[in-house]
């Protein structure tokens, strides 16, 4: 069984993804489309960039990353059911986007959550990557490293990333010492609330990954504020380098996080203690790709035996 990931090439998650994937299992991956058995439709706003005779002739896995109620709109459906008609199961990461997409289609929606790459994401000497990043000892860093701003005008909040509700709670916490470390693009929002506050920040635009890991080992606290959310990375990325992460039931956070970093960030304040980060790190162990890849590789099994 060969299987082949359409590639977005857009230098963001999903291209990550790919690569990960066909690192990982260099025998069951094809780059030549027309070889493979399994087309994997990893980047699913891309699809109708896939010639019509492989989607006809392949066996078609599509992942959902998730879906923004709000936003799915008459012409987000009419697109799913006609590219629907190609799929032969669909992949999502969570039991959020499982129930909205299991609405919708009368495929098999298998779950399996996100993984994560322990050959990258580790713990990190939190004062030598401050020094590198010119970030006093002294400052209780808060990191955010996802866009939140709508391209359409790159000022209105991107809702579903929860911005607002990040400079809510960063409001309610910070002091003189607070310094709010961006990463990602389009933080115009929380720039200008951040300005507003007067409180001190940090942006450091689309940095590379190498950058990133300090970034993070920076970071006393880092906060998740989504509304809707396939994973996010950060919860494995965060935990695995043992940083005190919290979030909003969103995504996979219930299922990566203790239960003490999971709550209503809207009602409530907290600070991740040792024990808790320790807990984080021993359960994010299971999402190591070198292990969890066998969900995945059971999806596309299952999908390629159906006659």
């Amino acid at each position: 069984m060969k299987v082949y990931l359409n590639d977005p090439k857009e230098s963001w998650i999903v291209d990550r993804i790919r690569k990960e994937w066909y690192e990982n299992n260099p025998n069951l991956v094809t780059e030549n489309i027309a070889e493979c058995d399994v087309l994997w439709i990893v980047a699913p706003w891309q699809w109708a960039r896939i010639p019509r005779q492989y989607l006809e002739s392949k066996k078609v896995v599509c992942t959902i990353h998730h879906i923004v109620p709000e936003k799915f709109n008459k012409q987000n459906l009419n697109e799913f059911l006609i590219r629907d008609t190609f799929v032969d199961a669909y992949h999502v990461p969570n039991k959020h986007t499982e129930h909205f997409v299991k609405q919708l289609t009368q495929k098999p929606v298998n779950v399996a959550s996100y993984w994560f790459n322990s050959s990258l994401w580790n713990p990190m000497d939190k004062q030598e990557c401050r020094s590198e990043l010119q970030i006093d000892k002294d400052r209780f860093v808060i990191g955010s490293f996802q866009r939140d701003t709508e391209g359409s005008d790159l000022v209105s909040p991107k809702l579903e990333k929860g911005p607002d509700l990040f400079c809510d709670y960063v409001e309610k916490i910070a002091n003189k010492d607070t310094l709010v470390l961006l990463g990602g693009w389009r933080r115009q929002y929380v720039i200008n609330r951040l300005q507003a506050a007067g409180i001190d920040y940090k942006y450091v635009e689309l940095a590379p990954i190498e950058d990133i890991k300090k970034m993070y080992a920076a970071c006393d606290l880092y906060v998740v504020s989504s509304r809707h959310e396939g994973g996010p990375q950060a919860l494995f990325e965060a935990s695995a380098m043992k940083i005190p992460v919290i979030s909003n039931p969103v995504g996979l956070s219930e299922e990566v996080l203790c239960e003490n970093c999971v709550f209503d960030i809207t009602k409530n304040t907290y600070l991740p203690t040792v024990e808790d980060v320790e807990n984080n790190f021993n359960k994010v162990k299971k999402y190591d790709i070198i292990k969890h890849k066998k969900e995945y590789i059971k999806i596309f099994k299952e999908v390629h035996d159906v006659s």
